[in-house]
C-alpha cells in the first residue's frame, strides 16, 4: 500500500519512511508533482494536522497522512505552541520589529532563548507534542505522540531539524536532540511515537 506523507521535509520523510519501512511505501507530494501548499490555518495541532491529510489526499488523489507538531514551553505559558515554524515572525509582529523568513528555525530558536532569558530562574522544562492524522477509507484516523524535556541555553549538536539543537530530551540528560544519532532520536521522538501507533494500528487493521 502506497500514503502520501503530506510534508516536503526531507528530514521528516526520511524518519517516516525508515519507522514504516515494511509496512506501507512512503511518498511525498513532489514524487506524484503536487508542489502545491496547504493553508495551516487551524487553532490546534489536530486542527491543522486534519487540513494538510484532507488537502494533499485531494491534490495527490491517494490515501495520505500528515503531522503537526508543536513546543510547548512551561515558562512561556506553552508557547511557542502551533506556532513553533513561525514563532520568530509572531514575537517580531507582537513587537513590532522587522520580520525574519517563515519557518527560519535559526530565527526561531533565537527567539525561544531570548524570551526565556526574561524568565529567570523559572524551569525551562518543555515538550515536543504531535498529533498524525491518517485519512483511510473515507476516515479519519489519529495518532499522538509526546517527547518531555527542557531548553538547553545554548545549541549544541549538527544532526536534526527544527529546535533539535536546544531540545534536552529525558532520557538522555544533558544532550541535544540534535547530538543523539538519528536511530536513537527516531525512538524516543514525539513524530516518532505517533508514527509508530499509527504503524501498528495499520497493521491490525489493514492486514499488512
Amino acid at each position: 500500500m502506497k500514503l502520501v506523507f503530506a510534508t516536503g521535509n526531507k528530514d521528516k520523510l526520511r524518519e517516516a519512511r525508515e519507522i514504516l519501512d515494511g509496512i506501507v511505501e512512503v511518498v511525498g507530494p513532489a514524487q506524484l508533482g503536487v508542489f502545491e501548499e496547504v493553508e495551516e490555518n487551524g487553532l490546534t495541532l489536530k486542527e491543522n494536522s486534519v487540513l494538510k491529510a484532507r488537502g494533499y489526499r485531494a491534490l495527490c488523489g491517494l490515501d495520505c497522512f500528515a503531522d503537526d507538531t508543536g513546543l510547548e514551553v512551561d515558562a512561556l505559558g506553552g508557547a511557542p505552541g502551533v506556532h513553533a515554524a513561525r514563532y520568530a515572525v509572531d514575537v517580531a509582529r507582537r513587537d513590532g520589529l522587522p520580520l525574519p523568513p517563515d519557518h527560519d528555525f535559526s530565527a526561531n530558536i533565537d527567539t525561544l532563548l531570548r524570551e526565556l532569558s526574561l524568565h529567570p530562574g523559572e524551569p525551562r522544562t518543555a515538550r515536543f507534542r504531535s498529533v498524525v492524522t491518517l485519512t483511510l477509507g473515507g476516515g479519519l484516523h489519529f495518532f499522538e505522540g509526546t517527547l518531555e524535556g527542557s531548553i538547553a541555553s545554548v545549541r549544541s549538536g549538527s544532526g536534526g531539524f527544527g529546535y533539535d539543537p536546544v531540545f534536552l530530551p529525558d532520557e538522555y540528560p544533558g544532550r541535544s536532540v540534535a547530538e543523539l544519532p538519528q536511530e536513537v532520536k527516531n525512538a524516543i521522538s514525539h513524530r516518532g511515537k505517533a508514527l509508530r501507533a499509527m504503524a501498528q494500528w495499520l497493521k491490525q487493521n489493514c492486514n499488512l
